[in-house]
């Protein structure tokens, strides 16, 4: 399964959520959701084969965790689809001075160009 279609569902957008804070056991996990236990085992498998989630055995637990590398695609995607942020003050200011200057440069030249 692709990071896209893992995102798709809000189950799995909720136990991402829920990732993002920390480690969690299925059992954490699983508490609060209206599904069963199963059920989120389900979502995590699907959310591990699209790389966003690794688990690791801690004695009889399973702990899961996000895998921030794996929403590099998507994080991608979306960064295409978002317009370029506006000027800052610092990148107006810069213009104003680019431009005052190329102004008296060219009022420097123009007797020189007229005369020519």
């Amino acid at each position: 399964m692709d990071p896209f279609a893992a995102l798709a569902d809000p189950v799995r957008r909720s136990l991402l959520r829920a990732l993002a804070a920390g480690p969690r056991r299925v059992v954490d996990l699983a508490d609060g959701l209206p599904i069963s236990r199963p059920a989120v085992s389900k979502h995590l498998r699907l959310l591990t084969e699209a790389g966003l989630v690794t688990a690791e055995d801690r004695g009889r637990e399973r702990h899961y965790t996000l895998h921030r590398e794996g929403l590099v695609p998507v994080t991608a995607y979306v960064d295409a689809l978002v317009l370029p942020q506006p000027l800052t003050a610092n990148a107006l200011d810069a213009l104003d001075t680019e431009v005052r200057r190329v102004g008296r440069d060219r009022r420097r030249t123009a007797p020189l160009e007229e005369s020519a």
